[in-house]
């Protein structure tokens, strides 16, 4: 969805690593070895998203760090937009509709650093889970979403990972 709309894959990368997740950061040598892309490449993305006011930029000791700009107006409709281009709209939507009683979804692993390897690690915390649900479920997130998903279920809320949702009343 999103490659239609921005033509630079490299920028579609930097975009998720930075918006899926404000806590987020990089350098360019570092992010260069992350994508296994040129600095070239890299640098001329990160100023293109840097002038545009998308990523913020700070010096310390010869190296640059950029990480998302969450004052910019338009910081949420990214990050919604990276959340559906990397289907984690589908994913909440799908767990809450039968899963049961869910209070959090935490995305773990790569995914939560920004990095989209194609597989998303999820973890879904309640009690009284459909257990019997979730082989299912996972079949039909991985056709919608075209990535593979691992879901973990527990019963006491997680202090790692990306929190993607968050009900505790239920």
């Amino acid at each position: 969805m999103l490659e239609t709309l921005i033509t630079s894959k490299t920028r579609i990368r930097i975009l998720v690593k930075f918006f899926i997740n404000a806590a987020n950061n990089g350098h360019l040598r570092g992010l260069a070895e992350e994508m296994n892309e040129s600095t070239n490449a890299i640098r001329k993305e990160l100023n293109n998203l840097s002038e545009a006011g998308y990523l913020e930029k700070k010096a310390a000791q010869n190296r640059v760090s950029y990480k998302a700009n969450i004052k910019h107006p338009l910081f949420k409709t990214l990050q919604q937009i990276v959340y559906k281009h990397l289907g984690l709209d589908a994913i909440i939507d799908m767990i809450l509709a039968r899963m049961g009683k869910v209070q959090q979804i935490v995305v773990l692993g790569d995914y939560a650093n920004g990095i989209d390897s194609g597989v998303i690690e999820v973890l879904i915390v309640g009690k009284q889970l459909n257990a019997d649900y979730i082989d299912q479920l996972a079949l039909k997130i991985e056709d919608e979403i075209k990535r593979k998903v691992i879901f973990t279920l527990q019963d006491f809320p997680s202090e790692n990972g990306l929190i993607i949702y968050e009900n505790f009343e239920c």
